[in-house]
């Protein structure tokens, strides 16, 4: 299990980024798209500079539809570091074929947590 802090202690200035994707895929693909996306993230994306965690979230209402949160030291490690990597196409070609339409992809800053 690996634990995220998400405050600088010193400063308690939020010290992380949180990427969220919005991800459907296709009808009928969940269990292969679960292994994939565990594969992806523990496989690729877990290399990268900057890369603190991540959690994958199943909608109960809409089973196609997922969020994928990723934690990432800062937004250039995402933006820069990963999304113009050969690991960024790599991650693709394992969760690109589940995908129904694009990933709508945001950037988060932490503004307050409970204890």
């Amino acid at each position: 299990m690996m634990v995220v802090t998400a405050l600088n202690l010193h400063t308690l200035e939020p010290c992380m980024i949180l990427e969220i994707a919005d991800i459907r895929i296709h009808p009928g693909q969940n269990a292969a798209f679960e292994v994939a996306v565990a594969k992806g993230a523990g496989e690729v994306i877990a290399h990268a500079k900057g890369f603190k965690g991540y959690k994958v979230n199943r909608s109960i209402e809409s089973p196609e539809r997922y969020v994928l949160q990723i934690f990432w030291e800062t937004l250039e490690d995402h933006t820069v570091g990963f999304r113009e990597s050969p690991a960024f196409p790599a991650w693709r070609a394992v969760v690109g074929p589940f995908f129904a339409a694009p990933p709508v992809v945001e950037h988060f800053d932490l503004v307050a947590q409970s204890a």
